[in-house]
């Protein structure tokens, strides 16, 4: 029996997709942190002449090897010399598309003053905390941003608080407003809103197949990581890789991955605070929707199932843990493509349990280009689930951690990469900062 939602219902479930998929340049993580810079700068009101970062252990793993746009340079410094300069925390996560050469060139000296300091911020529960302050003349400003990527739930100046809030929860909202509590979902009522709901009010996922899409067109241009998606698309490899649907599927993905994680100033629509789920969460969908011709409703309806259905496993799993992210985003497209294929809920429940007992486990460590390659590992599993489901095949319960039930199946996941990873994500950060 579908389930019958109101006018209300779709409405907060719209909300919450509007939250949870906005436009980013650059890797989340290391935008966060020159968000929190430039809003604790305009609380300062002039350009700090020191800077001292304290992260939690998730977010200094995520912003250590990865490109930040429009500099050529990877990690921390030269994001947070920029948030100083040219960041604008209005942009929320493009706060650095004002950033040029010269503003680069500044960002440099100001590393080579060594005025930049970043440290562990030890003793917090949130994997998710961004603790800045800025000091110039004798004064100094504070902001924290913690449980989401632009969510500030501190700023200070001079030890006078401007703004204070909860940090419990992750609500995503760069600007002082009143919590909002996320509606509650099961896949089925994911299936049923993305089946059900009048297509005129779900329109605004096509923008985020825009602006992924030409991040995948724009990647192709140029040399970006290691160009995992060129290589897909290659003349000379297609005697291995072959032309299929498939292979476009993946190289179109990674290929727009490659140039996120390598710094390219190129928007891309995010998921749940990450753009590299956003990117998989659509790209995959996308390019199967356009291949086999379907219609403008039937691509708008995967679209909203795939990544809807990411947004519902974060719920449980939280914004920043030692599962990657493309599991769950791999996951949502998955749906998305079963849908496509012709594909019910109970296919979707098959191409939901196939994905986790294949891909659980595998591990984060930190934003960097070669998670191209785990990008190719997710959306190659998504297509063979979905293939497998629309086959009436399906890992069973008596399979690993599988369960008949695929919220519970969903819960198992989210359970492991949550707290049972927390000692395997200690472990990924002291190899990481012990090279």
């Amino acid at each position: 029996m579908n389930y019958t939602f109101t006018a209300e219902e779709r409405k907060e479930i719209i909300a919450l997709m509007n939250r949870e998929i906005i436009p980013a340049i650059g890797c989340t993580e290391p935008i966060a942190v020159a968000l929190c810079v430039a809003k604790a700068t305009e609380t300062l009101g002039c350009r700090p002449e020191r800077i001292e970062a304290r992260l939690s252990a998730n977010v200094l793993k995520n912003a250590m090897g990865v490109g930040i746009p429009g500099t050529g340079m990877t990690g921390l410094p030269i994001a947070m010399a920029l948030g100083a300069i040219v960041g604008k925390s209005e942009y929320e996560l493009e706060v650095l598309k004002d950033a040029d050469a010269n503003a680069v060139e500044e960002g440099k000296k100001m590393i080579d003053a060594k005025c930049i300091d970043v440290d562990l911020k030890y003793n917090i529960s949130e994997k998710l905390y961004i603790e800045i302050e800025v000091f110039a003349g004798g004064a100094s400003a504070m902001a924290i941003i913690s449980g989401g990527h632009t969510r500030f739930i501190h700023v200070s100046r001079c030890g006078e608080v401007l703004f204070s809030a909860e940090a419990t929860s992750s609500q995503e909202s760069a600007a002082p407003t009143a919590e909002v509590k996320d509606p509650e979902l099961t896949l089925k009522r994911v299936w049923d809103f993305a089946m059900t709901a009048p297509v005129e009010e779900l329109r605004f996922i096509l923008e985020a197949k825009r602006l992924n899409m030409n991040a995948a067109y724009e990647s192709l241009k140029g040399e970006y990581g290691h160009a995992i998606g060129k290589l897909f698309r290659s003349e000379s490899e297609r005697n291995v890789m072959g032309d299929t649907l498939h292979c476009q599927i993946v190289g179109m993905t990674t290929a727009a991955c490659d140039a996120r994680m390598a710094g390219a100033m190129i928007p891309v629509m995010s998921n749940s605070g990450s753009g590299n789920q956003g990117l998989t969460s659509t790209v995959p969908v996308a390019v199967y929707a356009e291949q086999i011709g379907a219609n403008e409703e039937q691509t708008i309806r995967s679209l909203i199932l795939s990544n809807l259905t990411v947004i519902y496993i974060k719920q449980s799993l939280g914004r920043l843990s030692a599962l990657c992210g493309c599991v769950v985003a791999a996951t949502g497209s998955s749906c998305g493509i079963t849908y496509l294929m012709g594909g019910g809920y109970q296919e979707v429940t098959y191409a939901v349990k196939n994905m986790i007992a294949n891909l659980a486990g595998m591990i984060c460590d930190g934003a960097k280009p070669s998670c191209a390659m785990k990008c190719a590992s997710g959306v190659s599993t998504a297509v063979v689930s979905a293939l497998m489901a629309m086959n009436n095949r399906c890992v069973k319960s008596v399979e690993g951690i599988i369960d008949d039930d695929v919220d519970k199946s969903i819960r198992n996941l989210t359970d492991i990469g949550r707290d049972a990873m927390v000692h395997t994500d200690a472990m990924i950060l002291r190899i990481m900062t012990s090279k």
